[in-house]
């Protein structure tokens, strides 16, 4: 597919041609020095660019999209954000959908900034979707829906996220009672469904932990929206939360999750990597076969 035929394409649109093809395991690149060592390389740019390329080769018709971590690139400075050019070029060229977990939030000017680096067309750090620190305010994103409406880009939005300090922050209530982590909710699916409504999968998704009871976070889980909120899910695997309960842990909207694994398919190094990424994208599948 020619680089003028994805741009037509919305980044809801090629979301849910992976759903179509039973794909919704999102492998996460995440190359730690603990990792690395296990992997027997270098904790060092090169040592990273090794595990995130050989992650993309192995996820190709496989995972539904990789998640590169850009903070365990960043650490190595300049040559650390060589690396990840090239582990992005693969996956460009691979065909692979690539989530830049860069969770970036800042207003005006800045955040516009932000989104041209990851989300620009030709930009040497080039994501299909970038995920987003909203609590300056939801519309503070504004300077990112250009490249969505135009480029067939996507952004993940944190609503309730599963680290523990996070809790009183995100089920903060407005006079109204709605938390803070469903206000997020609303404002994806409103913008879906104004800007997307034509589409069976929207381009701007949100981050729901897969080991919180989302009702406690004020989210409303027991009816599937128009167009699906795509749905990216950390917590399962090695942080505990079990695929066989997606459906007990989203609902109506689990139709549309992007299950993200990063250790449960690192772990072990690069001899086993691609029987592990098939291992949990067939048992995400048919997870999710079961509940339809």
């Amino acid at each position: 597919m020619s680089a003028d035929e994805v741009s037509a394409q919305s980044f809801g649109a090629r979301l849910a041609a992976e759903f179509a093809a039973g794909r919704h395991l999102c492998a996460g690149i995440d190359p730690h020095r603990e990792l690395l060592v296990d992997w027997g390389l270098e904790d060092s740019a090169d040592g990273a660019e090794r595990m995130g390329r050989e992650v993309v080769a192995a996820a190709v018709g496989v995972a539904a999209c990789v998640k590169p971590q850009i903070s365990f690139f960043e650490r190595f400075g300049s040559a650390g954000f060589v690396a990840l050019e090239r582990v992005l070029a693969d996956a460009r060229a691979a065909e692979v959908l690539v989530i830049g977990d860069v969770k970036r939030g800042d207003i005006g000017s800045t955040f516009s900034a932000y989104a041209e680096a990851w989300l620009a067309p030709g930009s040497p750090l080039e994501v299909d979707a970038m995920t987003v620190a909203p609590y300056m305010g939801f519309e503070t994103l504004k300077g990112a829906f250009p490249f969505v409406r135009e480029h067939g880009k996507g952004m993940f939005v944190l609503a309730a996220t599963s680290n523990p300090e996070a809790r009183p922050v995100q089920t903060a209530t407005s006079e109204q009672g709605v938390t803070l982590a469903q206000t997020m909710v609303s404002h994806a699916n409103a913008w879906n469904a104004r800007e997307h409504g034509s589409d069976s999968v929207g381009s701007i998704g949100v981050v729901l932990g897969a080991t919180l009871n989302l009702q406690e976070f004020g989210i409303d889980v027991s009816r599937r929206v128009e167009p699906s909120l795509p749905v990216l899910a950390p917590g399962f695997g090695h942080q505990g939360a079990r695929v066989e309960d997606i459906a007990k842990i989203y609902g109506g909207i689990g139709d549309a999750v992007l299950a993200s694994e990063s250790r449960s398919i690192l772990a072990g190094g690069g001899e086993h990597l691609a029987a592990r990424i098939q291992h949990r994208a067939n048992l995400i599948t048919q997870a999710l076969e079961e509940t339809r």
